[in-house]
């Protein structure tokens, strides 16, 4: 008998996680994610196009990148036996999220501040648009903490939540647009043809991130911080551009009782601890927050399965 959909997709998430675990980020050029990164690329250069048409431009392109990149998941889902799926779709749905990856990059940062300032400029400037050449040691941590948090909603619970919803395409093309955003969404020379993918990621995400909200409040519910998450969360979330990495920066800082700073553009938490004291603890909690969404979504999935089963759907 072939296993409901819903069982399958359960397996899938909780062997993906173990696969992430296991093997990280492999740097290949060739990795699928690098492929649409130097893809993107190719497109994403205004000067390609006259102004007038940037926008629309950058609507057909989102399309276009989105297509390309979900079709070999699309084709794969639709065309793999069942086993076949089982044993593949855990490592195509890790090259979806970046878990074990977002946390090397954090330590990275963090173990690279033994070497210096300039080494700890050099390494978060890799993962944060800001001027990195005038931070302090606190300011680079704040960037490399910051990074790690936004991207528990973008990198990891998004792409999973796509998932739980859409299988291998949903997660695809997630990671499609959050991409897409990643390397598009700014104001500065990008901002008419990144108009629709930042938008576009932000739709995208705003259910993710309040996912990601409440599993934080959950977490530091057992460590006693919920209270004070909360209320940072409801003072300072509107401090940061936009309406989705804001709630989830200020519920980590508040729960963590850190702060995250961008000179001139935000403060957010109040810093009773420093972020060598506090951030350990942001890694703790989003190792925990990833771990209770994969336990909810493979419950959810599993309950779903039994009754499909039994009634030969």
């Amino acid at each position: 008998m072939v296993p409901p959909a819903v069982t399958l997709a359960a397996v899938v998430l909780c062997g993906a996680l173990v696969v992430d675990r296991l093997i990280g980020d492999p740097h290949s050029r060739y990795h699928p994610v690098a492929l649409l990164g130097s893809f993107i690329g190719l497109w994403g250069k205004p000067a390609f196009f006259p102004v007038g048409i940037q926008r629309i431009a950058g609507v057909l392109l989102w399309v276009l990148t989105v297509f390309l990149f979900a079709l070999p998941f699309v084709l794969f889902t639709a065309l793999a036996p069942w086993y076949i799926y089982l044993l593949v779709a855990p490592f195509l749905l890790k090259c979806c999220f970046a878990w074990c990856a977002l946390e090397e990059h954090t330590l990275a940062v963090v173990s690279s501040l033994k070497d210096g300032v300039e080494s700890g400029r050099e390494k978060v400037g890799l993962l944060v648009s800001r001027k990195t050449a005038e931070l302090d040691r606190d300011h680079i941590l704040s960037a490399g903490y910051e990074s790690m948090t936004e991207n528990l909603t973008d990198s990891i619970i998004s792409p999973l939540f796509w998932f739980s919803l859409f299988g291998l395409t949903g997660a695809a093309a997630c990671r499609a647009i959050n991409t897409m955003d990643a390397m598009l969404g700014y104001r500065d020379e990008r901002e008419r043809i990144g108009w629709w993918p930042a938008r576009s990621d932000d739709i995208l995400n705003y259910i993710p991130a309040r996912i990601t909200v409440l599993l934080l409040l959950v977490w530091f519910a057992t460590r006693g911080t919920a209270t004070r998450a909360w209320k940072v969360m409801r003072r300072d979330a509107h401090r940061r551009p936009g309406f989705n990495g804001g709630i989830v920066m200020a519920a980590m800082a508040g729960g963590t009782g850190t702060r995250f700073e961008k000179t001139g553009v935000y403060t957010i938490g109040d810093g009773e601890r420093t972020l060598d004291e506090g951030g350990p603890d942001i890694i703790r909690a989003a190792r925990a927050v990833t771990l209770m969404y994969a336990i909810f979504a493979c419950c959810v999935l599993f309950l779903l399965g039994a009754p499909i089963n039994n009634i030969g759907i």
